[in-house]
């Protein structure tokens, strides 16, 4: 029986450590990254302009938005560089064997 309240994000093999993938979906696109080997998922919209935060650069753990340079701390979503002040989403991240998912709450 499948579970609604997962998302499949990659594999992860497909993500190397330090990038960042998005993952299209009709109810928001969602951003998944490697940290070193751990796996994080964000609203994949920055809240600061219309920018996917995966087309950013990740910085350590950071992602910075390519529009306007503002970032995100990854693990949690706090705004770290203005122009952003408004945190965004985050998703708790299941690994199942090789699959990553987000786990929508």
């Amino acid at each position: 029986m499948p579970n609604d309240n997962l998302v499949f994000l990659c594999k992860t093999g497909d993500l190397a450590p330090g990038n960042a993938r998005r993952v299209e979906r009709k109810d928001g696109d969602i951003a998944v990254y490697n940290l070193d080997g751990k796996f994080y998922a964000t609203e994949d919209r920055c809240s600061h302009g219309l920018s996917s935060l995966a087309e950013g650069e990740v910085i350590g753990d950071e992602i910075e938005c390519s529009m306007h340079f503002g970032s995100f701390h990854i693990p949690s979503g706090e705004a770290r560089q203005p122009p952003c002040s408004v945190a965004i989403r985050t998703f708790k991240v299941d690994i199942r064997g090789e699959d990553v998912f987000a786990v929508l709450s």
